[in-house]
């Protein structure tokens, strides 16, 4: 299953505090442009954001995630927070 594919590759790279994951493929399944991926939205909370920017950590993501993006994943948000942004 993609969303546990993607729990495990995220918690192995950021070790967070936090890790949520929506699974919002059956809403947007049949759209135009969609080939097959999926639709998710991922929450995390990790020191590993600390001083980074949110480009920066967003790409941290898509780099973790790698070719789950090409083909597994379609659509992906993505709200990545550090343990003192989450308090």
């Amino acid at each position: 299953m993609t969303a546990d594919h993607i729990r495990q590759k995220l918690e192995e790279d950021f070790k967070p505090e936090l890790i949520e994951i929506i699974d919002h493929s059956a809403a947007h399944a049949g759209h135009a442009g969609n080939k097959g991926g999926g639709h998710f939205h991922v929450t995390l909370i990790s020191t590993q954001f600390e001083g980074k920017s949110l480009v920066q950590r967003h790409q941290l993501v898509y780099q973790a995630l790698g070719d789950m993006m090409k083909d597994e994943i379609h659509a992906l948000g993505i709200n990545a927070l550090t343990p003192s942004e989450n308090s």
